[in-house]
């Protein structure tokens, strides 16, 4: 059997133990009449009350997850870190994975890596992954256990990529962005 343990554990920016985690997740739980249910309403949660701070035009940088509730905004990044807080919050394994995207409609403005949750569905005894990025016009993220909706495809034409990965916690390199911004509107990571 697979050791979900590391998906459990608290971070630096999946600080599930703040006290605005904590009252969400347990006004979600009270909400819910299941865990598949539980995970489906956080999703939305983050995905449709928390806008992308890009698509808000709202400059300020939300760290981990507790800021983006704080702050009431968030880049998939973080908003990725708020699902997985939600989650782990409750028991339920949760993990973060990206994607290598263009900033634009093609490479003319370089690339930007992308982040959405894998969650672990224990009746199912499998791992999904949810992309609570935030829809708008061309982006249609869904929950779904059966088949994956994601807020970008990726087209290897333009040189895009899944990773199609799993990890514990959000990237070194990421929180380095962060914690050295003053405006999320000017973040930009490639790698």
């Amino acid at each position: 059997m697979e050791d979900l343990s590391e998906f459990l554990r608290e971070t630096d920016c999946i600080d599930f133990s703040n006290p605005l985690i904590v009252q969400k997740a347990d006004e979600l739980k009270a909400a819910s009449s299941d865990e598949v249910d539980y995970i489906q309403r956080a999703y939305r949660f983050v995905r449709d009350e928390i806008p992308h701070s890009w698509d808000a035009r709202l400059t300020v940088v939300s760290k981990k997850a507790s800021d983006v509730l704080k702050n009431g905004t968030g880049i998939c990044w973080t908003k990725s870190c708020l699902l997985a807080a939600l989650l782990r919050a409750n028991k339920i394994p949760s993990g973060i994975s990206y994607q290598y995207l263009t900033r634009a409609d093609d490479a003319s403005d370089g690339y930007i890596i992308h982040a959405m949750n894998t969650v672990y569905i224990s009746p199912l005894k499998k791992w999904i992954r949810l992309d609570a990025r935030g829809n708008k016009a061309g982006v249609n993220a869904q929950f779904s256990l059966e088949k994956e909706f994601l807020a970008f495809p990726a087209r290897s034409d333009f040189g895009e990529k899944d990773y199609r990965d799993n990890h514990t916690d959000l990237d070194a390199r990421l929180k380095e962005i962060l914690n050295t911004s003053g405006n999320i509107l000017e973040v930009r990571a490639e790698w």
